[in-house]
């Protein structure tokens, strides 16, 4: 089994080191929670197991979709092995449904579905709270050449396509979500980061309950029963 030597990196929501296997990262999930751009801060039990459960389900559902991903295997409750890459230096946001911070930017009442699905790049500084750019200034800044964008903009709209169809099977309606991309060594975009109730939003398709990090954001309550929710219809778990 790969084994983590070094830690490269700590973020919000997870640490990465680096292996004793070429190429290999193990990605270890912590159970802390944050919430606009790390001004609201706290924990939610068991997050980490349950993110590190439902992505590494989606990412293989979506490798199987040809969609490459960074995922390698489950390790364990809380770590996986991926594939290194370097992050691309882009959050891409895809929205079905109005909600959060589309719904105050345009005015629009959460719930409403957008007549077409709406794709929108985030440049990842968190010390200027990942403004919004466009194709033009991510050329204009090197973050992505031309014919990156476009690939992880054709990603982005297939896996959406695939996952709303998916989680719709299991009463769940995806309204919108967040990815991350990265470049393998030899330059090919992959799916990275992950997918899960922290970078989702996942409402009950008929009750229209959130069941993610809303719950934190908004002091919703029932935060961890939300996550132990989703787990359970994805995968069956108690």
């Amino acid at each position: 089994m790969v084994k983590k030597t070094t830690q490269l990196y700590e973020g919000k929501a997870k640490k990465v080191y680096a292996t004793d296997e070429k190429g290999v990262y193990i990605v270890s999930y912590k159970d802390d929670a944050t919430a606009f751009n790390g001004l609201k801060k706290g924990s939610i039990e068991g997050k980490g197991a349950i993110n590190n459960r439902v992505s590494n389900h989606l990412m293989a559902l979506l490798e199987k979709e040809g969609i490459p991903t960074h995922f390698i295997e489950t390790l364990n409750d809380r770590e996986t092995a991926v594939k290194a890459v370097q992050i691309v230096p882009l959050e891409v946001i895809v929205r079905n449904i109005a909600a959060g911070s589309l719904s105050k930017r345009l005015g629009l009442d959460e719930g409403v579905k957008l007549e077409t699905t709406v794709l929108e790049f985030c440049y990842k500084r968190d010390d200027l709270g990942d403004p919004m750019v466009n194709e033009y200034h991510i050329k204009a800044l090197g973050l992505a050449s031309e014919d990156e964008i476009k690939t992880i903009s054709d990603y982005s709209f297939k896996i959406n396509t695939y996952l709303s169809a998916y989680l719709l099977d299991l009463g769940i309606e995806l309204v919108d979500f967040k990815l991350e991309f990265g470049r393998t060594e030899d330059g090919n975009i992959i799916l990275a980061d992950e997918i899960s109730p922290d970078t989702c939003r996942f409402w009950d398709s008929k009750t229209k309950m959130k069941l993610d990090k809303d719950r934190f954001r908004r002091d919703l309550g029932g935060v961890e029963d939300a996550y132990k929710e989703i787990l359970k219809r994805l995968m069956g778990a108690e």
